[in-house]
């Protein structure tokens, strides 16, 4: 797992790698079957600027398309071209010719209600396409002998890519320099251990590097990429895949059979039964069916998501997946990394102690070596970098970058003396054997929230499996790590939310519980090396249970412990900035990234903190839970308007009766009761903690307070029908059903309103003002065809919908009752 340092070639060859053997240029290099054919020539300068221009004429370059969102195009079709609205335009089409403008109404409203939901979502690729920019994946790329910083959709074919830890394989490649270049497939392959490539060797698009580093030749780019799609589609802003939008899809399906035979019952009804004007009876069958159709509920879920996202993106919150913001708002378990999580990135060295009399001078020496060994060093190892710069008197002959499976790294120097010079340095538990005294003195230090770095010698050379057995300790190095500042109240809202908090690190298990005991995270006193971990999922579910810290936990643990959880039924989010996250982050149903993180651990997250704000994260649950809960409500508006309509529909059809309503009734109704309102309640703040089985919590309301509104009305109708007479009598038993049914509905949105606030007490009272303004002047009564006739009927339904009201709100408190949600 080492690579030999210094070795010559034919050209300067950055990183101490050794090159290929000269091939053809035009060679490829397939990918799955990495020995044939070889690799091309390995250019270690890269190409020229001529060499570029020539392949970007060619169309030799990696365009496959990395969306933050989808396209325009997408958008709007998305928006426009639906089941219902087509159910709708032809009904409105059919309006336009046989009735009155006002019974076209319900068609004007659909097209605000698409263009609305058009400039939402388009104000939301907008936010997410410029934080895209912000969070991309930049390789650098060597070209006239310099490296410098490219987007991934300039690369051509022919670049030479460096890679370092944590960075993601842009495109396919044959390896040309490899200094302990170790590279994680699992993502693609399934295989958990890493593949350690030397020169000639191929890498894959879509796996990432977890220790050393190096180069490669692109060999493939664009659509031909191995995993060219796999990275398109980790990238892409959705809509799908998440428990509300599922359980609309779900509703609406039934919602269209239902529609089906109703509407068919109810044309024939009024077209052949009743022998009506053609026109009136049209208008009639209309009324009936447009209420059935849920149409806004679509768009105001899509709005609600959409203007999350906007609200999100002012915070630097990259939402790279939609449902992340819903599923976010589920989580019960949110599982922590704490470097680059809990604590800030860097780190300071703040006491040196020798062991085994090794002279400070000598020890500050080696450590100057170690950080000048290793090109691309980690946190704990910049901080030795910049206490002990380099004496430069050594040469670095072999290396082992650092990895979290192994948890030390190494190297071995020339030093002139004959000895072997072979040095680890890395964690002490691991580095030493149970029992040594050295242990108790670092646990000491550990429990001050201190990490401990052991630096030892070791007697076999650094490419021998046994390099780390029976070291001679030499030195201590202690570092301290930054709290992140906002850290203590970001737990604190968890626990405030019951969402419970797991401290997952590959740290020192105590070390680890004093950094969360000083963050006030309950249980931290209570820590656990993951290395005693049982094995067995269930058992180890159970630990996780009762714990909340974790030390020395490897990356393939990490995501064990991710699925342990899930099978007890918790919904996971995972949070981190490191190549060993990666694996947990994208098993995890969250996976959260922070900005300054790896590229492998953005590219699989779901949300990408940008401004690396640990305190962004309420923000993300705040805004997953104001979409999941005011959905819900305005979910039961909309399918309550659903159920009354097919009862409506039935009894008419049953009864051998004029369906009672036009459709500028139902317009009306439908924009005070629910449209208007809906739009309002569904951008409220909301701060209930999201529930499952979202279709039984929204069905288990809609439906008897659609039956009872339906019942009431037609009630309402029949009585009308059986006291007017003569000439537009119709008229007016229409108005006494509407007066009715406003009233029911009006009732059903007062309990979807509640808690009351200020402004939602002044929403309920402003619909129902509008309505008595239609029914008191005399152009809209016209305009509406609303006429109360005389005060018998009227009062008649107005106490009928008393009645209906009383019933509902003792229907929903005994349905709460019940069937708790």
């Amino acid at each position: 797992m080492t690579q030999r340092a210094g070795t010559e070639s034919d050209g300067p060859e950055p990183g101490g790698g050794t090159a290929a053997p000269a091939i053809d240029a035009g060679a490829e290099l397939d990918p799955v079957h990495p020995m044939q054919p070889p690799a091309p020539r390995f250019k270690p300068a890269g190409l020229t600027t001529a060499e570029v221009a020539e392949r970007v004429a060619r169309g030799e370059v990696n365009d496959v398309p990395v969306r933050s969102s989808r396209s325009t195009t997408d958008i709007v079709r998305a928006n426009v071209f639906t089941r219902f609205n087509a159910i709708i335009g032809v009904l409105w089409v059919i309006m336009l010719f046989v009735a009155p403008i006002q019974d076209s109404l319900f068609g004007f409203v659909i097209v605000a209600n698409t263009g609305i939901g058009i400039i939402q979502e388009l104000r939301a690729k907008k936010t997410l396409d410029s934080l895209a920019v912000i969070g991309e994946a930049k390789p650098s790329v060597r070209r006239d002998g310099l490296t410098a910083e490219i987007s991934t959709s300039e690369i051509v074919l022919g670049d030479v890519i460096e890679l370092g830890p944590g960075d993601k394989v842009v495109v396919d490649g044959a390896v040309g320099e490899a200094d302990g270049l170790e590279i994680d497939e699992s993502l693609l392959t399934g295989e958990a251990d890493p593949v350690l490539k030397k020169p000639g060797d191929a890498v894959m698009s879509g796996s990432f590097v977890v220790a050393g580093g190096g180069a490669f030749t692109a060999t493939k780019v664009g659509r031909e990429a191995y995993a060219a799609q796999l990275a398109e589609e980790a990238s892409r802003f959705t809509l799908v895949h998440s428990e509300l939008r599922s359980g609309i899809s779900t509703i609406l399906k039934y919602v269209t059979w239902m529609m089906i035979p109703t509407s068919i019952g109810l044309i024939i009804s009024q077209l052949l039964v009743k022998d009506n004007n053609l026109k009136d009876s049209i208008a009639r069958t209309v009324g009936g069916i447009v209420p059935m159709i849920p149409e806004g509920l679509v768009l105001l879920t899509s709005v609600a998501f959409a203007i999350g996202v906007i609200r999100l993106g002012r915070k630097q919150c990259l939402v790279q997946e939609l449902p992340a913001i819903e599923g976010l708002a589920r989580v019960d378990v949110v599982c922590l990394d704490k470097t680059g999580t809990l604590t800030e990135g860097g780190m300071d060295v703040t006491e040196l102690r020798p062991l085994g009399g090794a002279e400070p001078a000598y020890v500050k020496k080696v450590l100057g070596a170690l950080g000048e060994s290793d090109p691309r060093p980690n946190a704990s190892l910049q901080a030795i970098i910049d206490a002990y710069p380099d004496s430069a008197e050594w040469r670095c002959t072999e290396s082992l970058p650092f990895s979290s499976a192994r948890k030390y790294s190494g190297a071995s120097f020339s030093e002139g003396d004959g000895e072997n010079n072979t040095w680890l340095l890395g964690a002490p538990d691991v580095l030493l054997p149970a029992g040594d005294p050295t242990l108790d003195e670092i646990n000491d230090l550990n429990e001050q929230g201190l990490r401990v770095l052991l630096l030892a010698r070791s007697a076999r050379e650094l490419d021998d499996a046994a390099v780390a057995t029976g070291v001679r300790p030499t030195a201590l190095v202690v570092l301290e790590q930054r709290l992140r500042p906002d850290a203590a109240d970001t737990l604190r809202y968890f626990e405030d939310q019951n969402v419970r908090a797991k401290v997952i690190s590959g740290d020192n298990a105590v070390s680890v519980g004093a950094v969360a005991g000083k963050l006030g995270l309950p249980g931290a006193e209570n820590t656990v090396d993951a290395r005693k971990l049982p094995t067995d999922r269930e058992d180890m579910a159970k630990v996780l249970d009762a714990n909340s810290v974790f030390g020395r936990v490897s990356p393939q643990q990490k995501r064990d412990m991710v699925g342990a959880l899930q099978s007890k039924g918790h919904t996971v989010a995972m949070t981190g900035d490191g190549v060993n996250d990666v694996l947990a982050l994208k098993d995890a149903d969250i996976g959260v990234s922070m900005g300054s993180g790896s590229e492998a651990t953005k590219a699989v997250a779901q949300i990408v903190l940008l401004n690396n704000s640990f305190s962004t994260l309420p923000s993300v649950v705040a805004e997953g839970r104001r979409v999941i809960g005011n959905i819900t409500r305005v979910a039961t508006l909309f399918l309550t308007k659903t159920v009354y309509s097919v009862l409506l529909a039935i009894l008419v059809v049953c009864s051998q009766v004029e369906y009672p309503f036009l459709p500028r009734h139902l317009t009306l109704l439908s924009t005070l009761t629910i449209g208007i309102p809906a739009f309002f309640l569904a951008l409220a703040p909301n701060k209930e903690r999201a529930k499952p089985h979202f279709v039984k919590r929204v069905m288990r309301y809609a439906i008897p307070g659609g039956v009872i509104a339906a019942v009431a009305t037609f009630l309402s109708y029949l009585i009308a029908r059986h006291h007017y007479t003569g000439q537009g009598a119709l008229e007016a038993e229409s108005s006494a059903a509407t007066l009715t049914l406003f009233l029911t509905s009006m009732w059903v949105l007062a309990i979807i309103a509640r808690p009351y606030t200020w402004w939602r007490v002044a929403l309920v009272g402003a619909m129902g003002g509008a309505f008595l303004i239609v029914l008191v002047v005399p152009w809209l009564q016209d305009f509406f065809q609303l006429k109360l006739v005389g005060a018998t009927v009227p009062w008649i339904a107005v106490g009928i919908a008393v009645a209906a009201a009383v019933l509902i709100e003792f229907t929903f408190r005994w349905v709460d009752r019940k069937f708790p949600a």
